[in-house]
């Protein structure tokens, strides 16, 4: 694992972790990991929709070198890279389990649409 480039100053511990989880699908990739464990990166992607490959490769990098992620390539033609989320990205998935409960509550309480999967498959 590489250090991570983020090391503060902080201010406290919210800055602290914002600074790990800071990105629009960083917070859906460890949902999408804990969800379904291991993933390939298209397996992902497809998970994900709306996100550009450039974009989850940037975050997937930056949660690897933040101890989040764990990328295991396998030597084979052709290439196999699978990734999982380390004891630290299941305990910062398992921190983030209150947030998503008062947002769930907030979609219920605004009656806001849920995303739907198949509407964002037949546009694209």
């Amino acid at each position: 694992m590489a250090a991570s480039a983020r090391r503060g100053p902080y201010f406290c511990g919210i800055d602290a972790a914002m600074d790990v989880v800071a990105g629009k699908w960083k917070s859906l990739i460890l949902w999408e990991l804990h969800e379904h464990g291991t993933r390939r990166f298209a397996e992902l992607r497809r998970g994900l929709p709306g996100v550009s490959e450039k974009m989850l490769i940037q975050h997937l990098r930056e949660m690897e070198e933040d101890g989040l992620v764990h990328r295991e390539v396998y030597r084979q033609v052709p290439p196999k890279v699978e990734y999982s989320l380390t004891g630290q990205g299941v305990s910062l998935n398992a921190a983030l389990a209150p947030l998503a409960a008062w947002g769930t509550e907030r979609i219920r309480r605004i009656g806001a649409d849920p995303v739907s999967f198949d509407d964002d498959a037949k546009a694209g």
